[in-house]
């Protein structure tokens, strides 16, 4: 399954239905926030109410009091308005505190979503996306949209109030002037719609860059021991300065877009304030308005038009969100194509503990790696994968764990199919060590511990006795602090040796029902690894062991050797066969 998230334009369009249904999925974020959002809605639309009552007295204040100089008339009126104003302003901060409360509510939700989402999809999705683009959308998008539901959305509910409020009195106080008034902004509405889409595209365009050059910034970073080994800084810095320019140029255009707006709507409503002006005045000298009337219809323009200017920002800002909840949105559509299904065949004790049956597999839409493989693992048996690098050793342990689920056939485990099997059910069964191994930062202790219930509740004694018995003491003596030993980031403080040790005590520790050990011992001394070959001797019996190695003195006590090359597994004889397979690369006759 094919799980990149860049998809073409043409792509897009197949899937507009993803943006439809990832707003059904952002709108269960905002159903706990009702009671909070309406307060702020009231807020607003009293903020709103406030704003218009403005033009209304101070034309009555100049017609009524001013020209007849009535100077109490004025003091009175004016404490009206400061009255006015102080409501405005607390209805404002009520706005603004209840929907800031709602946005990073939102972000956080939203945030754990993802991350929920991303913690169900398998390796394969790791494997085509980059892990800085990924922090990109989980970070930078969601931010986009928190800003939305914080500052953008009431906003824009209170704009359309006042912007429909003072419309419908400009249209009342005087029909053709206010229809001349409006006739700018509807121009600019209709450029507005004309220019929008591009708007999202470019500020779509500015968010992958910007996913881009994080993805750029940490493989560089999470690679950097061998780029100074290799000496090749220049290398790292114009991988950088690409990525950046890049980046640069996406942004630069995305802030010329959201920004286009707001000049658009300055230019509306200056001729609009011209016309009212020249008109009004005429108007005045026919004696059809009032100086006060002019007065209060400039400022119910002012009043159309500022809201608008600020719409242009608040619709830029949506255009930014909707550019965000795309790449979110690209996420949380996906679905896993590792899925337990249900099964009527129960598990066998007399079963091969792992079967092929007609497994071919391929990596997305590359060539395959398996063709019709078929074969069988006996418990308690020891098999070694051998063969060269690239021929799908790794791909045959990977199937085997259900890290990958095959293209064609079945795998089976204990004589059911694997793909029937909880993740706690085949997790507790297959023991992986990796030929790289991961640690988190913690103490070893939490390290080895890390996914085992078993011994979670033990006290410190007693989980060292468990490992003493398991013969994991001198092992841990090679650690200064023991157990306690701290472990920094990805294990760096610590040899790559001393991390695949801990990652033998981790998988070894579980007794699965079949271990695999991809390299495991690849880089450890050759007592260590006599130490390790002591203690999976006191594996129980019915643990099988699968080894995929490249020395063939790993696996001269092997039980039986596998061949794994051209899109087959043969099996491969003796330890002198596999060498003759190896150095001929096919099999013997």
């Amino acid at each position: 399954m094919n799980y990149a998230l860049y998809k073409t334009d043409i792509e897009k369009e197949k899937n507009k239905k993803v943006l439809v249904t990832a707003w059904r999925r952002l709108i269960p974020l905002l159903a706990k926030e009702g009671p909070a959002m309406i307060t702020a809605l009231c807020a607003t639309l009293v903020n709103s109410v406030a704003n218009l009552l403005f033009p209304f007295l101070i034309g009555l204040i100049v017609d009524s009091y001013i020209v007849h100089k009535d100077f109490h008339g004025v003091v009175v009126y004016s404490l009206v308005l400061v009255c006015i104003s102080i409501v405005g302003m607390f209805a404002s901060y009520t706005q603004i505190k209840k929907m800031g409360g709602v946005g990073r509510r939102v972000l956080f939700n939203l945030r754990n979503k993802i991350f929920h989402k991303l913690s169900d999809l398998p390796v394969a999705f790791f494997n085509q996306n980059k892990a800085g683009d990924l922090i990109s959308r989980i970070n930078n998008d969601t931010d986009k949209l928190n800003q939305f539901f914080s500052q953008a959305l009431v906003q824009f509910a209170g704009n359309i109030i006042l912007i429909l409020g003072a419309g419908i009195f400009v249209l009342i106080l005087n029909f053709k002037l206010g229809l001349i008034a409006i006739l700018p902004a509807i121009g600019a509405m209709l450029i507005t719609k004309i220019i929008s889409p591009w708007v999202k595209r470019t500020n779509v365009k500015s968010l992958r860059t910007l996913g881009g050059l994080s993805g750029e910034i940490g493989e560089s970073l999470g690679n950097f021991k061998v780029v100074v080994a290799f000496n090749r800084l220049d290398y790292f810095r114009k991988k950088f300065n690409d990525s950046n320019e890049i980046n640069y140029q996406a942004s630069v255009s995305a802030g010329i877009a959201n920004n286009i707006f707001n000049p658009l709507y300055v230019l509306a409503s200056t001729l609009a304030q011209i016309v009212v002006l020249v008109y009004g005045i005429y108007l005045v000298s026919l004696g059809h308005f009032t100086i006060g009337l002019l007065i209060g219809f400039l400022l119910y323009v002012n009043s159309f038009y500022t809201p608008l200017r600020q719409l242009a920002s608040v619709w830029s800002s949506l255009q930014l969100a909707l550019a965000g909840l795309d790449r979110i949105s690209e996420v949380l559509a996906l679905e896993s194509n590792i899925q337990t299904i249900e099964s009527t065949t129960v598990t066998s004790p007399n079963a091969p503990v792992v079967e092929f049956r007609h497994v071919s597999f391929k990596y997305s839409d590359e060539k395959e790696v398996l063709k019709d493989v078929s074969f069988s693992l006996s418990p308690g048996k020891t098999y070694a994968l051998v063969g060269p690098t690239g021929g799908g050793k790794t791909t045959t342990a990977l199937l085997m764990a259900r890290l990958y689920d095959a293209t064609e056939g079945e795998v089976l485990l204990f004589g059911k199919d694997i793909r029937t099997f909880s993740d706690k059910e085949k997790t507790k069964s297959v023991g992986f060590i990796l030929q790289e191994p991961f640690l988190f930062t913690g103490t070893i202790r939490e390290n080895i511990l890390y996914g085992n219930d078993a011994y979670i509740e033990y006290s410190k004694e007693d989980f060292d006795t468990v490992l003493a018995k398991n013969g994991f003491g001198k092992l841990l003596e090679r650690f200064s602090g023991g157990l306690d030993t701290q472990i920094s980031e990805s294990g760096d403080s610590i040899s790559l040796g001393q991390k695949q040790l801990i990652a033998f005590i981790r998988a070894v520790l579980r007794e699965p029902d079949i271990l695999i050990l991809d390299e495991a011992t690849a880089n450890i001394d050759t007592i260590t690894e006599q130490l390790l070959e002591d203690v999976l001797h006191k594996l129980p019996a019915k643990t099988t062991r699968v080894i995929i190695a490249h020395r063939l003195n790993t696996i001269e006590n092997a039980d039986e050797i596998f061949f794994v090359n051209n899109k087959e597994i043969v099996r491969a004889g003796n330890k002198e066969d596999a060498l003759r397979m190896l150095l001929h690369g096919k099999r013997t006759s």
